[in-house]
């Protein structure tokens, strides 16, 4: 389960902004290529920072889409999965944008809100 190892680096990113303030939610993105499990990060964050000033804080993820720009025939679609081809020519000549990415992207805490 390499969610747990994901996890723990999270909540080191989360509790070493927060500096000591609790924080109340913590706002994560996730490729849809990233091959992570939302509920288990979710259970593995909370695991990860009982005792902390981040136990019970929300841990709110969201999806982000991987897309593809087709080498060939330069048509911009969303990828589904690593090898897909372009679905205009069949090509798997691709730039691929996004998808793979795991970013703490807000941090919450009771005294101000922070972005990472």
């Amino acid at each position: 389960m390499h969610e747990l190892g994901i996890a723990r680096s999270i909540a080191a990113i989360v509790l070493d902004r927060a500096e000591g303030r609790p924080v109340t939610r913590v706002g994560l993105e996730v490729g849809s290529l990233a091959a992570v499990v939302p509920e288990s990060i979710q259970f593995c964050f909370e695991v990860c920072v009982r005792g902390t000033p981040a136990e019970g804080a929300a841990l709110v993820v969201t999806e982000v889409q991987a897309s593809a720009v087709c080498r060939d025939c330069s048509h911009r679609f969303d990828v589904g999965q690593w090898l897909d081809p372009c679905p205009r020519c069949g090509s798997l000549v691709l730039d691929r944008q996004g998808g793979d990415e795991i970013a703490v992207i807000e941090i919450e805490t009771g005294a101000i809100e922070e972005v990472a």
